[in-house]
């Protein structure tokens, strides 16, 4: 099979990859794919679309900055509506024939000699560009526990991420494994619809009120005519999520004013006092992800639907047996159990200059510099990357610095006619140092165990900053930190 040669290759459809591939478009490059795994772009929003599914994040906040979308029907944007955003932005910018569909990344493997990255794809096709900007998405693959007899069950079985089109629950037992992001939005509507919902919690979750609600046909109106007002809005909301990021990042003792809300919230739900105490955390708000709801408490105080805290010893082909022995029936089992974000790649995914693995340099901890790039990986740059999680405000804002960032390097890499650019390790091995300290007195720091945390319990996922500290950092690439090599003459 041929190989398709371009000037820039990006993996992955989701808002990572489309922003990038609208950035190239901004900068005068033209020549890019976009490999994506699915049939259709979204990324988590193409898969997330279980009952009740939406963002946590205001929608004002959680759209492209140079796109902004006066037609939000809610403060919060349910997923449908944010994966109609994507496609918009694809119909708008016309990346449809920049986009390969069902090309999953087999592998890539950087070639010295040529200078370009090879990329093979699952379905057999074979690319080749200088440039490899690998938009992955931390949420994209989904995590589930082992327990004994998974596989024995004899019902339907679904993870969150990959929720069935059609399900009918009506009259049904339904098991939830799991009280997460997605469970909190996900038990309301099960609770609705089925006979019976039990629960299945090994800690409980940090739950605030969610300041949603419908907006207005006169306010969408005045966004649409009077841009000015929506960026207004958005800029408030800005600064509102940044105040948040404080107590988080320099005073963790100030979050127990928040802890009051949520208390206070837990009260005036659920007036079963034995019930508040199994859903009381014992570990400081913001050390976990912080939940937004409404109607979570409200539905967990229904008669059909039980919180189970004991663990799950294993599942039967008709139900889940707990460590106390008993065995509760479950017609349909429900796994919110979120997303292998500290999983590497497969042997051989990504291998850089000197035939080094990407798994192998990942072997101890993720790590990047500035969540862009990897030392040993010639022109190759990532979206999304270590550290530049957030715990307080809209991804968007991390996503759109990066664009920035590596939008300036591959102007600095054709200006300065070179071929590569690759971090230096001692600058990589000197962030990570710095981005630890910065980590240790913060709220994600305070003692619990989390996503955040790798397997030796090393913070790879949070940016323990402003996003305007980030957008500082990021605004220009500084070539300094880099190994540059000229193009041959």
């Amino acid at each position: 099979m041929s190989v398709q040669d371009h000037a820039v290759l990006i993996i992955g459809a989701g808002f990572a990859g489309l922003g990038m591939a609208i950035r190239l478009q901004q900068d005068g490059i033209d020549d890019f794919a976009i490999l994506e795994r699915a049939d259709a772009v979204g990324g988590t929003w193409r898969d997330n679309r279980y009952p009740g599914c939406a963002c946590d994040v205001p929608s004002h906040l959680y759209s492209y900055s140079f796109e902004p979308n006066p037609h939000w029907t809610r403060a919060y944007a349910p997923w449908h509506e944010i994966r109609d955003y994507l496609e918009h932005c694809v119909r708008k910018y016309r990346l449809s024939p920049h986009l390969r569909f069902g090309a999953a990344l087999h592998e890539a493997r950087w070639d010295a000699a040529a200078g370009r990255w090879q990329v093979l794809t699952t379905d057999g096709r074979r690319y080749s560009a200088p440039v490899l900007i690998a938009g992955l998405g931390g949420l994209s693959n989904p995590a589930l526990p082992r327990i004994d007899g998974m596989e024995r069950f004899a019902g339907p079985s679904v993870h969150s991420a990959a929720w069935p089109d059609r399900l009918d629950l009506t009259g049904r037992r339904v098991a939830v494994i799991g009280t997460g992001a997605s469970a909190i939005q996900l038990v309301p509507q099960l609770a609705a619809q089925a006979a019976h919902v039990d629960l299945y919690q090994r800690t409980p979750a940090w739950v605030l009120p969610k300041a949603d609600r419908a907006l207005h046909g006169w306010e969408r109106r005045l966004f649409a005519r009077w841009p000015l007002t929506q960026r207004l809005a958005r800029l408030a909301s800005y600064w509102q999520h940044e105040a948040r990021a404080f107590p988080l990042l320099k005073r963790p003792q100030w979050l127990r004013v928040a802890e009051a809300t949520a208390r206070r919230h837990l009260a005036r739900q659920i007036s079963d006092p034995s019930l508040r105490t199994r859903l009381t955390p014992d570990y400081t708000l913001g050390c976990k992800r912080v939940l937004l709801s409404n109607d979570y408490y409200p539905a967990l105080a229904r008669p059909n639907v039980e919180l189970v805290t004991d663990a799950i010893r294993e599942i039967t082909p008709h139900g889940v047996v707990t460590t106390d022995g008993r065995e509760r029936a479950a017609d349909v089992l429900v796994w919110c159990t979120g997303f292998r974000v500290q999983g590497r790649l497969p042997a051989g995914t990504v291998v850089g200059r000197d035939g080094q693995d990407l798994r192998n340099a990942w072997e101890h901890a993720n790590q990047a510099y500035l969540g862009s790039s990897v030392a040993g990986f010639p022109n190759f740059f990532l979206l999304t990357g270590p550290n530049t999680g957030l715990g307080h405000s809209s991804m968007l804002l991390m996503i759109e610095s990066q664009l920035a960032y590596i939008g300036d390097a591959l102007r600095t890499l054709r200006e300065r006619g070179l071929r590569s650019a690759e971090v230096r390790r001692e600058v990589q091995d000197t962030y990570n140092e710095e981005l630890q300290r910065r980590l240790a007195g913060t709220a994600w720091a305070s003692g619990c165990h989390s996503w955040y945390l790798d397997r030796n319990g090393r913070n790879t996922v949070i940016w323990p900053g402003y996003t305007f500290g980030f957008r500082r950092r990021t605004r220009h690439f500084d070539a300094a930190a880099y190994r540059l090599e000229p193009s041959p003459r």
